[in-house]
């Protein structure tokens, strides 16, 4: 799929995304509402699945469908029909069980056979040609590692040269967090029914998910009057909340920021977030860090305000500040501890990041007047737990954070995701793996703290700092590729995603 076509993709998806566990309710009440049957709702999901890949795959002859042994079995029977009817070669391998098949996929696999289709066995010999892997193993009702014959399948999918066509999720992927207890699908598409599901968002999402596309089967009116727990944001959604500023507007109006850390070695991580906030859109930025700091952060960036970190500067700059960003490059000696102690006493809004956090695991505190933006190492230390437990679920991670520290969290990684403990959660679906290198949190925070400055609500302003500083990393990829990114790049095409009405194709 080409890079248009992805950001084509991009935009038909929704904003909003449903935990797993509310989907079977979900889909009762909209089938109720509209007075269809749920058999006809599966109907709808193996047709959609069926022109997806006429679409996508005009060409494709032999279809090689893999059901499993549930509902989303029976939508792979759907495709398997239509495809037969349309005169395409067809083989179906199904996975059985002592257990009776739930009734609509039952119906589903009745109509196949009345079609004149067969059933062969999980383990038969795949086709020496096969043009196009349907996977209908497991969809949404994967918890745990797959076991034979869903492991072998998926091994063997993923061994195979056709592309894969997931309907709904990938087998072996959580909808419900994105973590893979085993064997996952390798899809080259994915496409969600009904809603979308965190798993196809974070986690290890981006490994398995391919290209992700949606079908709402006719629903949408009756979802449009359900509320949506979480949210998915991507470019497309940074005009609302970055408004074009008035003509009139002066330096002051954009936000006095405080950025306190850089210890000595360190001018890089503080002249970086310090940077990312001018080119965010901040009025003024004011630096307190180490003195053997101030000569390179001025020499690179002489917009920036730098002076030494002391007590009395720092009792200064806090009564000036409307905003402040602590932690890149702070370091954890007393000088660090000491400055940040002064900074947790104001009651202004702040960001907290890198050392802060580290020091904040040490001498948790609970406060509603910041953002956190840990990484998972970072999450897991303020958590007590391993770092394999935050990954093995990132949305509970998310929420404990919140719960426990107050304020906003931001939990960085590949479906970035942000909490607040009154229950928001959303998920900055932008970023690319070249964000895996130095100092990308730097900027992030500066982004952030520069929105926080700019008013807008602490929420908000996370989720519009995490989606401005992925998709602009996003076009940098686009450019360049994403081995070799450096985090400094980021500002010469970050200037189109803070100001969204100067670029509304971003």
């Amino acid at each position: 799929m080409s890079d248009q076509d992805s950001e084509k993709n991009s935009r038909s998806l929704p904003y909003s995304v449903w935990p797993a566990q509310a989907l079977a309710a979900l889909e009762r009440n909209a089938a109720d509402q509209l007075g269809i049957t749920l058999y006809e709702l599966m109907q709808r999901a193996g047709q959609a699945a069926y022109e997806h890949i006429r679409a996508h795959w005009p060409d494709a002859q032999h279809w090689l469908i893999l059901c499993g042994h549930g509902n989303n079995g029976g939508d792979g029977y759907v495709v398997a029909r239509l495809a037969q009817a349309a005169g395409k070669q067809v083989t179906l391998l199904a996975c059985e069980s002592e257990k009776p098949l739930p009734e609509e996929a039952q119906t589903a696999r009745d109509a196949w056979l009345k079609a004149g289709g067969e059933i062969h066995a999980a383990d038969t010999a795949w086709p020496e040609q096969v043009d196009i892997i349907v996977d209908a193993l497991l969809g949404t009702g994967s918890n745990r590692a797959p076991v034979a014959p869903y492991s072998t399948l998926i091994q063997q999918a993923n061994a195979h040269a056709a592309p894969v066509l997931s309907v709904d999720m990938p087998s072996g992927l959580s909808a419900a967090n994105g973590s893979a207890a085993g064997d996952v699908m390798a899809a080259t598409h994915t496409l969600s029914v009904v809603a979308l599901k965190p798993g196809q968002i974070t986690g290890k999402a981006r490994d398995f998910v391919g290209a992700l596309h949606y079908a709402d089967l006719g629903l949408s009116a009756c979802l449009a009057g359900e509320s949506a727990p979480m949210a998915r944001y991507d470019a497309t959604f940074l005009s609302h909340w970055l408004k074009p500023r008035r003509p009139t507007s002066h330096k002051g109006d954009q936000g006095r920021l405080l950025v306190v850390g850089g210890d000595t070695g360190t001018a890089g991580a503080i002249r970086m977030t310090s940077e990312a906030a001018l080119r965010t859109g901040s009025g003024l930025v004011r630096v307190l860090t180490h003195k053997d700091n101030i000569a390179p952060v001025l020499t690179a960036r002489p917009e920036i305000m730098v002076d030494e970190l002391t007590d009395e500067r720092l009792t200064e700059a806090l009564e000036w500040a409307d905003v402040i960003a602590i932690g890149p490059g702070l370091g954890q000696r007393e000088w660090g501890k000491k400055a940040l102690k002064s900074v947790a006493g104001s009651e202004k809004p702040m960001l907290w990041d890198a050392d802060a956090l580290n020091l904040l695991a040490i001498s948790a505190e609970k406060r509603q007047n910041r953002i956190i933006t840990p990484h998972p190492g970072e999450a897991a230390r303020l958590l007590g737990i391993k770092t394999s437990e935050i990954e093995s679920d990132r949305l509970h991670a998310a929420q404990a954070l919140a719960k426990r520290y107050g304020g906003v969290v931001v939990l960085k990684g590949a479906g970035t995701i942000i909490a607040s403990e009154a229950g928001e959660m959303a998920f900055a679906d932008v970023g690319n793996a070249g964000m895996a290198s130095g100092g990308m949190g730097d900027v992030l925070s500066g982004i952030i703290a520069s929105l926080m400055g700019q008013k807008l609500a602490l929420f908000d302003a996370a989720c519009a700092g995490c989606v401005a500083h992925g998709a602009a990393a996003d076009a940098v990829a686009a450019q360049r590729g994403t081995r070799g990114m450096l985090a400094t790049d980021l500002f010469d095409l970050l200037w189109q995603f803070v100001n969204p009405e100067m670029n509304q194709e971003a």
